[in-house]
């Protein structure tokens, strides 16, 4: 089977959607498929180019470790220096016009059985369902996060018109594909509200490698880098520091427990948001920041932690399950994260670790202060969250679902 990707994010990126696009690239082509992929340049979370790529020019490499099996073409596009709404909308843009010609010409000449888009953004999806439909290629849309919801749901958008505008075409782009993917099961019925048919849809949840990141036990690089004592508590968020995830009540919440020596708080990443939230905590002395990390030391980074730290938005709370959470959960860790109780994280949240309201850091510093008091109610939520990512989350068991899917879709015959 031969399968095209396409979408603005992939490897090397070390988070987000790039990291599970080429993750699973990787893997469809470790079981022989051929997979080609039309991209951008590597430059998220960081909003700054990966060392090597230009951001005007276009590029073509291997797929990561399959020379044979795939090529992967960089498009250029536009980075911002400063976000806003109207330079995220030129930088997707930019995306959609340099690397739509480059589609065609893979959709011609490579013949895929199979176009695979990824989206945010849903601005290329539209041209590139229209196109397989036009030369019969069969095609799927998996929706990382629903930027339409999010931008009005965070204020971003304001304009009811423009709302409704924009919301019907992206219910036409939705059922312009033969296939729509997300990643939990109220996303799925969000796809329902918007007019996708049930039979239409599939559950395609992000995945963590549980092999690769475990429970880590005794001496630690991180804390030692950090100084942070074994009875001290420490308080991770490690991903995106980005406008949405509402990381000010993480900095509020240290404010807030400054006093006390034994809790410490330990920021890893990198985002538009991260310049603000140092600002933001300048005179806090139990913050300590840290770079993005390389996937071969996520791990151990993930396991120096005591607690992990999931905020949200309120206005996005309901619309995305993180995918940060996967690694969070498998590193045997409790969970301290912002959802509604009605909500999939909500409720997964409940059974691993502590659910607080979004945006409420007297109640995040009052859930941190409770856990780190009592560290055999930590175990026991750290081992829920390792069985539950073993159980529900592993890499194979999604991906081998995701093949089956992907198969039923090309070869209908063979059911």
């Amino acid at each position: 089977m031969k399968i095209l990707i396409y979408g603005l994010n992939f490897s090397p990126e070390l988070t987000g959607v790039g990291k599970y696009s080429g993750e699973m690239a990787v893997w469809l082509a470790q079981r022989n498929l051929r997979v080609d992929v039309v991209t951008a340049p590597p430059y998220y979370p960081s909003w700054s180019l990966g060392e090597g790529y230009k951001a005007g020019r276009y590029s073509r490499e291997s797929l990561p470790g399959y020379k044979e099996m795939g090529v992967v073409v960089r498009c250029p596009l536009w980075l911002p220096k400063k976000l806003s709404g109207l330079k995220r909308l030129i930088h997707l843009a930019s995306f959609t016009l340099s690397s739509l010609p480059v589609f065609v010409w893979l959709l011609i000449t490579r013949r895929p059985d199979m176009v695979f888009v990824v989206a945010p953004s849903m601005m290329y999806a539209a041209p590139a369902a229209l196109l397989a439909k036009l030369l019969r290629v069969h095609s799927w849309l998996h929706i990382q996060d629903f930027e339409v919801d999010a931008a009005f749901g965070l204020n971003m958008l304001k304009s009811s018109k423009l709302r409704s505008f924009v919301l019907a075409v992206e219910r036409a782009t939705l059922n312009m594909f033969c296939k729509v993917s997300t990643i939990s099961m109220r996303m799925l019925d969000l796809l329902q509200e918007k007019g996708v048919a049930r039979a239409q849809s599939v559950l395609f949840p992000n995945w963590v490698d549980t092999s690769l990141i475990q429970p880590h036990e005794g001496t630690n690089k991180y804390r030692d880098q950090f100084g942070i004592a074994q009875d001290q508590c420490l308080c991770l968020y490690s991903g995106n520091l980005g406008e949405k995830q509402g990381l000010e009540v993480i900095i509020e919440a240290a404010r807030i427990l400054a006093s006390n020596p034994s809790i410490k708080f330990l920021i890893s990443g990198e985002g538009s948001a991260k310049a603000g939230l140092q600002s933001l905590a300048q005179g806090l002395n139990n913050i300590d920041w840290l770079e993005l990390q390389p996937l071969e030391r996520l791990s151990e980074l993930l396991g120096s932690a005591d607690i992990h730290l999931l905020p949200q938005r309120d206005g996005a709370a309901d619309l995305v399950m993180p995918s940060k959470l996967s690694g969070m959960l498998a590193s045997g860790r409790p969970v301290i994260g912002a959802a509604r109780a009605e909500t999939e994280l909500g409720m997964v949240l409940k059974e691993v670790g502590v659910r607080i309201e979004p945006a409420d850091a007297v109640a995040m510093a009052s859930a941190i202060q409770e856990l780190a008091q009592d560290p055999a109610r930590r175990t026991l939520l750290g081992r829920r969250s390792r069985d539950y990512s073993e159980k529900s989350l592993g890499k194979n068991s999604i991906l081998l679902k995701l093949l089956g899917d992907m198969k039923s879709l090309v070869y209908p015959s063979a059911n």
